[in-house]
C-alpha cells in the first residue's frame, strides 16, 4: 500500500510538472521544486541523531553530489519529455530503466549477471524498439528523450546502490536533495519568470507532493524489502496514463500497449531472478 501511494503521487506530481512545465521554463520549475525538497531533506536531516553535520559525513562526496546533479539533470530531461511527448509515451518508454539496472549493474557494480537476465533484458528492449517504431517513417528524435531520462535514473540508482556500502539512507538522501538544489539553482536562476496566482498553487501542491512522494518511499522501504516492493513501482505507469488520458486528452497507441507490456513482463522477470539470487 505505501508502494502503491507513492507511484499514486508521483504520477500527480508528473502531471503537474507537465502542466507548470507547458507554460514556465523546465529549470525554473524543477528549481523551486528542488528549494522545498533540499529545504524537507535538511529538516528531516536535524530531527535524527547527530543532526545535519552527521547527516552530510561521508567518504565518498563527489559519487554522492555527483548522484544528486544527476538526478536533477534527469528530472529536468523527464519533464521536457513530458510536453514533448505527454505523459503515457514517456512514461511508457521511461518503464524500461529496471533493465538498464539489470545491464549496468555488471560494469558499475561488479555483479554477475545471467543468461536469464540477459534473455529478459533483450526482451525489453524489444518492447522499447515496438514503441518507438524505428521502421515507420521517419523516427522522432524526441522519443529519445524519456530513453535518455531512464539511462541517467538506472545509473543514479546504481550509484545510490555504490555508496549505500559506505554511507547510510539518510546520508545519501541529504545529499542526493542539497547536491540537486544547488545545481538547479546555479541553472534555473537566470530562466525566472513571473507566475500567476493559480499557477503558484499547483507550484505548492508539486513541492508538497515532492515530499510527501519521498517520504512515503522512504517508509516503504523501511517496513519492507526493496525487492519485494519493486514490483509495485510499475502502477506510476498506471496512474501517469490515466492523468495524461483524462486532463491532456492523450491516447495509448496499439504498440505503445503491446510495447509496454512486454517491457514490464521482462522488467519483472528480472526482479523476481534478482530476488532469486539474493
Amino acid at each position: 500500500m505505501l508502494m502503491l501511494l507513492t507511484t499514486l503521487v508521483f504520477a500527480f506530481q508528473d502531471g503537474i510538472s507537465r502542466h507548470l512545465a507547458e507554460t514556465y521554463n523546465v529549470l525554473m520549475v524543477v528549481m523551486i521544486r528542488y528549494w522545498f525538497f533540499a529545504a524537507f531533506v535538511i529538516t528531516v536531516a536535524r530531527r535524527k541523531a547527530g543532526g545535519i553535520r552527521q547527516a552530510a559525513q561521508t567518504r565518498q562526496p563527489l559519487v554522492q553530489a555527483f548522484r544528486g546533479v544527476l538526478l536533477a539533470t534527469e528530472v529536468c530531461v523527464m519533464v521536457v519529455g513530458f510536453t514533448l511527448l505527454g505523459l503515457v509515451e514517456s512514461h511508457a518508454v521511461f518503464a524500461c530503466y529496471p533493465l538498464l539496472v539489470a545491464a549496468l549493474s555488471g560494469p558499475v557494480l561488479g555483479e554477475k549477471v545471467g543468461w536469464r537476465r540477459w534473455s529478459a533484458i533483450a526482451v525489453g528492449f524489444v518492447g522499447v524498439i515496438i514503441i518507438l517504431e524505428p521502421g515507420f517513417g521517419v523516427f522522432d528524435p524526441r522519443a529519445a528523450i524519456p530513453l535518455a531520462a531512464a539511462m541517467m535514473f538506472a545509473l543514479y540508482g546504481l550509484l545510490t546502490r555504490y555508496v549505500a556500502r559506505q554511507d547510510t539512507t539518510a546520508t545519501s538522501f541529504f545529499w542526493t536533495g542539497t547536491a540537486g538544489a544547488a545545481t538547479m539553482t546555479c541553472l534555473g536562476v537566470w530562466f525566472w519568470e513571473p507566475m500567476t496566482g493559480p499557477d503558484w498553487g499547483w507550484m505548492a501542491l508539486l513541492c508538497v507532493s515532492g515530499a510527501c512522494g519521498h517520504w512515503l518511499l522512504i517508509r516503504c522501504y523501511e517496513v519492507a524489502e526493496v525487492s519485494a516492493v519493486q514490483p509495485f513501482a510499475y502502477f506510476q505507469l498506471v496512474f501517469a496514463s490515466a492523468i495524461g488520458i483524462t486532463l491532456f486528452g492523450e491516447s495509448i497507441r496499439p504498440n505503445v500497449a503491446l510495447g509496454v507490456a512486454i517491457i514490464v513482463a521482462a522488467g519483472l522477470f528480472t526482479l523476481w531472478r534478482e530476488r532469486q539470487k539474493r
